[in-house]
């Protein structure tokens, strides 16, 4: 049997295959938290409980009214990302020109809400999803065995993620949502409904999140608290690779859900803190992050 470093090459690449599709989910919710970040400077604490929503909208619909996976996709996201734009549009907006922490504690109180109103309705226990029929199965690399769903995971999200990130550097919706940031006034003074880019902005940002979470259905249950405990290591992230840095958000998720995955070949006791280890390094040694501009 090959061995590296020790430990059995399945292990280890089924290890690095379970840290590449958490480092999928991880890219995608970071890079959400970047975008509201960097273009609002809002520290949306709810964007777990929009990436739970997102896996209930998607079960949801296949509950009551039979879409199924394929067209929730396009579905979930766009129902979430209206709920984030009537969030913004009614109260986020108000606290633009305080401080950061008035927007910290109204989505942390929102995600509260949120999450406790799926308890109420749903309990704890989680919710099954199935895979679609086309994506069910695995191929048999030689290897190791890879589950088609989840191959499908890492591809969609670097699709997801490459094109986000093209959307906002390389057109000129991006270039308009900069510069509002930036400047308001003066992009406002050329005709630009800044307002709107804004609220888009956050929009967008929770239908990634809801994106995400669809994605997730199948592999884990849906659950009300399925995203509690994963805005927090995405938090990290996001530090890490740099507040408000979308590129750093992406390569970051993907760097450290690879980690965490290698952790829990060689260590795994330290699998669940690694993150944190890594982030307390970072702020140590860069504290703008690794993609960050110092200030």
């Amino acid at each position: 049997m090959m061995m590296i470093f020790g430990i059995p090459i399945q292990a280890f690449l089924g290890q690095l295959l379970i840290g590449l599709i958490n480092g999928s989910f991880y890219a995608m919710l970071s890079l959400g938290l970047a975008i509201i970040f960097g273009l609002l400077r809002v520290i949306n604490f709810a964007h777990g409980a929009q990436y739970m929503m997102g896996a209930f909208v998607g079960f949801l619909l296949l509950s009551w009214i039979g879409i199924n996976y394929w067209l929730a996709l396009l579905v979930a996201p766009v129902i979430v990302g209206i709920t984030g734009i009537v969030i913004e549009r009614f109260a986020l907006r108000r606290l633009y020109n305080l401080d950061h922490l008035y927007g910290l504690l109204f989505t942390f109180g929102l995600a509260l809400v949120i999450e406790g109103g799926f308890r109420y309705v749903y309990g704890s226990s989680g919710q099954p999803y199935a895979t679609p029929d086309i994506l069910s199965g695995g191929v048999n690399l030689g290897f190791m065995y890879l589950p088609i769903y989840r191959g499908w995971v890492v591809v969609a999200s670097l699709i997801v993620c490459i094109g986000t990130w093209l959307l906002i550097e390389k057109t000129k919706l991006g270039a308009y949502l900069r510069a509002a940031t930036e400047n308001p006034t003066l992009v406002q003074s050329f005709g630009i409904n800044v307002p709107f880019l804004l609220t888009l902005t956050y929009g967008l940002g929770t239908a990634l999140a809801a994106l995400a979470g669809i994605m997730a259905a199948p592999i884990y249950q849906v659950s009300p608290l399925m995203g509690s405990n994963l805005v927090i290591v995405v938090f990290a992230i996001v530090v890490v690779g740099g507040m408000g840095s979308i590129m750093g958000a992406i390569v970051t998720g993907y760097m450290l859900g690879i980690l965490e995955g290698l952790t829990k070949v060689f260590y795994p006791e330290a699998s669940n803190i690694v993150i944190f280890v890594i982030m307390a390094i970072v702020l140590l040694v860069r504290p703008a992050g690794l993609f960050g501009r110092d200030v």
